[in-house]
């Protein structure tokens, strides 16, 4: 009976093998000896191979000279006694399968970690809108812990009013993505988000819902919004602090005196104040308006207009100043136009030469400082506007007030804060730091390169300077344009700069009377020139008109 058995069993192209009761080996038929490297007299089953795996269900893993197989058994009976058949099968495919398997949970777990330390919270509901699964984040959402979800429907968490609304049947209903913002049961605001998965026809099987906080994102923009405003009031303080004095790139100031009027400069940039800038011709009251309006919030929002009262008719300074409108009088713009006022709207409007403003125009301007309203030239309605004004004057605006050529109101109305710049010949540590400025600005600017010896830095320094800051500029210019040679020199300095030793002024007899008088005329100009700040003060002071005065400065060459 057992060879018949045996004879039988090499009919199968499989690797067989036949064993008791106690896993000896009986038989292994020729298939499987092929399989063997060198023929073996072990007789126990499992130290026949490598590997051994028992997975079940008459099921075995094994590996035979490091290949895959899966050994299939079965118990039999021969001549009354428990045998067991194992058939040898190609494993490859099973292990390939076991790798999958651990592959997917792999996957899962980490599936599981990506959701469970999710920020938003995850509930993944079928389509009928039972919970199937959520996160530990939706308990620090709602209030309510995870676990509870697990199996209950939507239509009771509404019920309950732990839901305003269900997103599951709207993402059911609609087969798409869909979002909304509602309060959850903790009172928060939170973003619904629904997303469907499909099964193979096409139909919704589960519903992904993200629910994220917004409470949390709102106070984050928030702070951000207040960051960003802090940041914003950083740089505004930073292009403050880099128009101070010695940053400025006109500022040349080196001078106790000039350094505290910059510095009280600075710290009103900031106050709509009206100022007022005083100061003989040339010092830089330009130059010290501009600093404010660089300085000061209004840098940003308008701005800087100025307008020299003086250099412009009085005829034609009113529409200057308040603008006309069309047709308004001969001439005239057709669509009109806007004023120096309205151009410096949120901005600063520099007044310079404000002495030289007729009466009939002060009372205007006197009403627009009060109630900051302008009214163009033809206009039947008065504008608003957000000017601050500087004003600025080389002349004794109290002396005008007395003399009944300035309005008193006005003056007062101007006068809120008075700044005297001083001329250059009392800040004579201004005087060098200047030189080397404007050397440096006009070789550059020409293309050249000179330069000044001790001696000529020295006469410069002890100059009185009559036209100050802007006669000392140019007084640079001249020199480096007219003279050839690279350094310069005193000899270089024109004729009414030469220094000469004054003398009385003596009778020939080949002058005449009227050689004479103009020698003479010519030593008290340039006597009074040296003692008086301004062209009005020296033709109060000798009698005369400032007209005639400057006609006779140019003549001497003074």
């Amino acid at each position: 009976m057992m060879n018949q058995v045996q004879a039988f069993l090499e009919f199968f192209p499989f690797p067989i093998i036949l064993t008791n009761s106690d896993g000896r080996i009986e038989y292994k038929n020729q298939v499987f000896s092929s399989l063997l490297i060198e023929e073996t007299n072990q007789d126990s089953l499992k130290e026949l191979f490598d590997t051994w795996e028992d997975h079940g269900n008459q099921t075995v893993y094994v590996t035979l000279n490091q290949c895959p197989f899966l050994l299939m058994y079965q118990s039999i009976t021969v001549e009354s006694h428990e045998k067991w058949l194992y058939v040898l099968l190609d494993g490859s495919q099973f292990q390939r399968l076991q790798q999958k398997m651990r592959d997917l949970d792999n996957l899962n777990r980490e599936l599981d970690a990506i959701i469970d330390n999710s920020y938003d919270a995850i509930y993944i509901t079928d389509r009928e809108g039972t919970a199937l699964r959520t996160n530990s984040a939706i308990e620090r959402i709602t209030g309510i812990p995870n676990h509870y979800y697990i199996g209950k429907n939507v239509q009771y968490l509404i019920a309950r009013g732990f839901l305003k609304e269900s997103i599951t049947l709207k993402v059911v209903e609609q087969k798409k993505t869909v979002s909304q913002i509602q309060e959850n049961y903790a009172g928060q605001e939170t973003l619904l988000t629904g997303s469907p998965i499909f099964d193979e026809n096409g139909e919704v099987e589960k519903v992904i819902i993200n629910i994220r906080d917004l409470s949390e994102l709102n106070k984050l923009n928030q702070e951000l919004k207040k960051a960003l405003d802090l940041n914003d009031q950083y740089r505004r303080e930073l292009e403050k602090l880099q128009t101070k004095t010695r940053q400025d790139p006109d500022m040349i100031v080196e001078s106790k005196r000039m350094l505290d009027i910059y510095d009280m400069a600075d710290r009103i940039a900031d106050f709509d104040a009206t100022l007022l800038i005083l100061g003989e011709t040339g010092v830089g009251k330009d130059v010290l308006v501009r600093h404010i309006y660089r300085a000061s919030n209004r840098h940003e929002k308008g701005e800087f207009i100025k307008i020299n009262c003086g250099a412009i008719p009085h005829d034609l300074l009113e529409s200057e100043l308040f603008g006309y409108e069309a047709g308004a009088f001969t001439g005239a713009n057709r669509t009109g136009k806007p004023g120096m006022f309205e151009l410096a709207h949120k901005g600063v409007l520099f007044l310079d030469e404000v002495g030289e403003l007729p009466l009939a125009l002060q009372v205007k301007l006197l009403r627009v400082l009060q109630e900051k309203q302008i009214q163009r030239i033809g206009a039947t309605k008065p504008k608003n506007v957000d000017v601050r004004l500087i004003a600025a004057t080389n002349r004794n605006l109290k002396e005008m007030v007395q003399k009944g050529e300035f309005r008193e109101d006005l003056y007062y109305r101007l006068n809120v804060i008075p700044i005297s710049i001083p001329p250059l010949r009392e800040r004579r540590q201004d005087i060098l730091p200047l030189v080397q400025y404007f050397l440096k600005k006009f070789n550059e600017k020409y293309h050249i390169s000179k330069e000044f010896d001790r001696g000529l830095k020295e006469f410069l320094y002890h100059y009185p300077w009559p036209g100050n800051v802007r006669e000392l500029s140019n007084m640079v210019e001249r020199l480096i344009l007219t003279v050839p040679a690279q350094t310069l020199t005193a000899e270089d300095l024109p004729f009414e700069y030469q220094k000469r030793e004054e003398v009385p002024v003596h009778c020939t007899g080949g002058m005449t009377l009227k050689e004479a008088a103009e020698i003479a005329e010519r030593e008290i100009l340039a006597l009074a020139l040296q003692k008086y700040d301004s062209t009005y003060k020296m033709a109060e002071e000798l009698g005369t008109s400032q007209s005639t005065i400057v006609r006779k400065l140019q003549k001497y060459n003074l």
